[in-house]
């Protein structure tokens, strides 16, 4: 591997831990990395199981199993879908929310230490960057 490479895998790595150890240190307990990136595509409108296991890169029960688990710890839930009678939609609740919130503010933090090493310019060119690179994700584990 090359050193741009793992660098990256390395920077990607220390972000999803900090932003875990974030949401963790703000009340946020039972967590795992993987659900933030499974709130990552509940957050616009929710998202079916298929959909959420297609984000993710994993099976549809695995999905399933993840979403058990997440509407036992209160932070989803599954509605009627409201155009397709067969299936279920999977949406964040309150404290779903809350979580993701607190997600977005333990990256802000992150990114700012970001800017102590780099300053803040190189840290705005750095997004811009990696935007035109991957602009539209997913947002989802690589493991």
């Amino acid at each position: 591997m090359d050193l741009e490479s793992a660098a990256l895998l390395a920077v990607a790595g220390e972000l999803t831990q900090r932003i875990h150890e974030g949401v963790v240190a703000r009340g946020f307990e039972g967590v795992r990395p993987a659900h933030g990136f499974a709130f990552a595509r509940l957050a616009p409108d929710g998202a079916t199981v298929t959909d959420l296991a297609v984000h993710l890169g994993v099976t549809k029960q695995a999905a399933s199993q993840l979403v058990d688990e997440l509407v036992r710890k209160g932070y989803v839930e599954r509605r009627a879908h409201p155009r397709d009678a067969r299936a279920r939609l999977v949406v964040l609740t309150a404290r779903g929310w809350e979580c993701t919130r607190a997600a977005e503010e333990a990256a802000v933090e992150v990114v700012r230490t970001w800017g102590d090493v780099l300053g803040e310019g190189e840290v705005r060119v750095l997004g811009e960057q990696l935007g035109r690179i991957a602009p539209y994700g997913p947002v989802r584990p690589a493991w």
